[in-house]
């Protein structure tokens, strides 16, 4: 039975230790992620997997590792070898910080249909503990001319449109995110964002949301989803 989702960015920088001088410019991201999180264990989770992006559709177990060695910064959760993707290392980093053991890790490939994220999410929801799923996922990165994708004025609409239905937990508007839309403007989150539509389709849910940001030209939301 699904209980709760927290959504969260999953930015390299979103670790202070990469960041160095430049963490406080997402301290109320992460501070925002500490209580989506937490949100998570209060709903009175028993289960939490975290689902994300990665490259080929997996499962990985509760002990997986990931790395931001790649990234500058030899820091290491899980156990090694690193297996786990970007988002998913950053999933479990989060969790850490929050106390919380995730059972298992989903990566989700970013050309996943719609249709099949709609489905695994489904599948997620049927089975009998209490889950609560932890949603990894940035927004557009090309939302500025200094962000990581050449500036396109679709991005900033297209987030807005996202954060608004985090908030409202609106469940239709997530799933009728178009994938070809969501690639070109390099949304990274569409697949993670559709199982969980998919999760909770069929029920009445509380959505807050935290935080919505675009610091370095990329769209990074924090949302609690509650039933």
């Amino acid at each position: 039975m699904f209980v709760a989702a927290a959504v969260c960015p999953h930015p390299p920088v979103l670790v202070p230790e990469l960041a160095g001088g430049a963490a406080h410019e997402l301290a109320t991201v992460r501070d925002a992620c500490d209580r989506a999180v937490a949100g998570l264990a209060d709903a009175g989770a028993e289960e939490i997997v975290v689902v994300g992006a990665g490259e080929h559709t997996r499962t990985y177990g509760a002990g997986a590792g990931g790395s931001l060695a790649g990234f500058g910064v030899d820091l290491m959760v899980g156990s090694p070898p690193a297996v786990l993707p970007l988002s998913l290392t950053l999933g479990r980093w989060l969790a850490e910080r929050a106390g919380v053991e995730p059972s298992r890790y989903v990566a989700v490939p970013p050309d996943t249909s719609p249709a099949e994220c709609l489905a695994r999410g489904v599948t997620l929801a049927s089975e009998p503990a209490r889950l609560g799923i932890l949603v990894m996922g940035d927004g557009s990165a090309r939302r500025t001319e200094h962000a990581p994708g050449p500036h396109d004025p679709r991005a900033v609409p297209f987030d807005r449109s996202v954060a608004t239905a985090l908030a409202k937990a609106d469940t239709a508007a997530l799933a009728e995110l178009g994938p070809g839309v969501a690639t070109e403007l390099m949304a990274a989150g569409r697949p993670a964002w559709q199982v969980l539509a998919g999760a909770a389709r069929g029920a009445v849910w509380h959505g807050e949301l935290l935080a919505h940001e675009a610091p370095y030209g990329v769209g990074y939301f924090v949302a609690l989803w509650r039933g």
